[in-house]
C-alpha cells in the first residue's frame, strides 16, 4: 500500500500490516502492552505511511492535552546559568521528537508556587511535568506524587527518599575527575571555590572535590575553601581569598563556569594568569568561548532529556545517575 501517506488514518495503519485498529492506537498510547516485535513492526508501519495521530481528537478522548509542564526560574542579575537553557533547548527537541510540547510558565519555588501547578492541573493545559534546578527539602515532587501526577526532575532534593522519579548528574565524579586531572600535571594543593553551605548541587561537587583530594594524599584544610554566590564576582573575590592567603593553591577548582570566570578575571588583572590553573563545571558556551579555554566537566543534557520523557512513561523506575564528561582545555594544562 502507497496511498497518500500526509493522509494516512489509523486504520490504513492496521490494515497495512495486518492488525488491529485498537493495536495501533496501543503502539501510540500505551506501548507496554504490546510484544516489542508487534510494537516494532507498527512503528515501522507509521513511519512508513506518515501517519500522525490527530492531537485534537486524541485530547477529546483521552482528556489529554500533549503538554508537558516545565517551570523556568526567574534569574537575578549577575547570574549565568547557560547550562539551563541548554538543558530546555534539549528537552523541547527530545518531547517535539515524540509528537509532545513544552509548556512554560514561571511560579515562586516553594509551597507558595504549588498553586499554579494545581491550576494548570484544573485546567488540563498539561498532562505532566518536568522539573528542573530541585533543591534542598524541594516540596514539588512529593505533592505531585500524593496527587498521583506524571512527573521526572532534573535534580535531587538532597533528603532520604525523594519521591517520584529522578535524573541527575554526579557531581561528585565530575569533580573527583577535575582533581585526578589537576594532581596528574604536578598540582598539590587544590582550592575550591564552592557556593554556599546547604546548596544540595554544590555541597555535593565539594564532596568530590574533598573525597578525591583526600584520596590522593592532598590537604583538604577550611583556608582552602571559599564559598559564595555563583557569579562571576564572587568567583573574583573567593579567588583573592584564596591567593591571599600564607600559602595559596597552584589550582582554584570552581563549582560552576561563572564562578570560575569571576577567577580567570582575577588572575589576568594580576598578570598571572600562566601560573595558576582555573577549572569549571557545566562546560557552559562560555568555557569555549572565553580566553584561554576553561577546563570543564560537561553534563549530558542530551541523554538528561531523553532519560526523563522515558521516566515520564514509566513511573515504575525511581532515581538515575548520569556521569559527566571533563572536557580539558588550556586554562588547566598552563603552569
Amino acid at each position: 500500500m502507497t496511498g497518500n501517506r500526509a493522509g494516512a488514518t489509523l486504520e490504513q495503519v492496521a490494515a497495512h500490516i495486518g492488525v488491529s485498529r485498537q493495536t495501533v492506537s496501543n503502539a501510540l498510547n500505551a506501548p507496554h502492552k504490546l510484544h516489542p516485535d508487534t510494537l516494532e513492526r507498527v512503528q515501522a508501519a507509521i513511519e512508513e505511511l506518515g501517519y500522525r495521530p490527530n492531537r485534537s481528537a486524541r485530547g477529546l478522548r483521552t482528556r489529554s492535552s500533549g503538554m508537558i509542564g516545565y517551570r523556568l526560574t526567574p534569574r537575578d542579575r549577575g547570574v549565568l546559568t547557560p547550562l539551563m537553557d541548554d538543558f530546555l533547548h534539549a528537552l523541547c527537541a527530545a518531547a517535539e521528537a515524540r509528537d509532545r510540547h513544552i509548556l512554560l510558565f514561571t511560579a515562586p519555588l516553594g509551597d507558595e508556587g504549588l498553586s499554579v501547578y494545581a491550576d494548570l492541573l484544573a485546567q488540563r493545559a498539561v498532562d505532566a511535568f518536568v522539573l528542573a534546578e530541585t533543591v534542598v527539602g524541594d516540596p514539588r515532587p512529593g505533592w505531585l506524587a500524593e496527587r498521583g501526577v506524571p512527573f521526572a526532575a532534573f535534580g535531587r532534593t538532597w533528603g532520604p527518599g525523594q519521591a517520584g522519579a529522578w535524573v541527575d548528574v554526579d557531581g561528585a565524579h565530575g569533580m573527583a575527575q577535575v582533581v585526578e586531572h589537576l594532581h596528574s600535571l604536578g598540582h598539590r594543593r587544590i582550592g575550591f571555590l564552592g557556593w554556599r553551605e546547604g546548596d544540595g548541587v554544590g555541597d555535593d561537587r565539594l564532596r568530590g572535590w574533598r573525597g578525591s583530594a583526600e584520596g590522593l594524599g592532598l590537604s583538604t584544610e577550611d583556608g582552602l575553601i571559599v564559598r559564595g554566590a555563583n557569579t562571576i564576582d564572587a568567583g573574583r573575590s573567593g579567588a583573592a581569598v584564596l591567593l591571599n592567603s600564607a600559602e595559596p593553591p597552584t589550582a582554584l577548582v570552581a563549582v560552576s563556569d561563572a564562578v570560575a570566570l569571576g577567577a580567570l578575571a582575577l588572575l589576568a588583572e594580576r598578570g598571572v594568569s600562566g601560573g595558576v590553573a582555573v577549572t569549571g563545571f557545566d562546560d557552559s558556551p562560555l568555557a569555549s568561548a572565553t580566553l584561554p579555554g576553561l577546563t570543564s566537566v560537561r553534563q549530558p543534557l542530551e541523554r538528561v532529556a531523553e532519560h526523563i520523557l522515558l521516566l515520564l512513561d514509566n513511573q515504575s523506575v525511581s532515581g538515575s545517575l548520569l556521569r559527566p564528561e571533563l572536557v580539558v582545555r588550556a586554562s588547566s594544562e598552563r603552569r
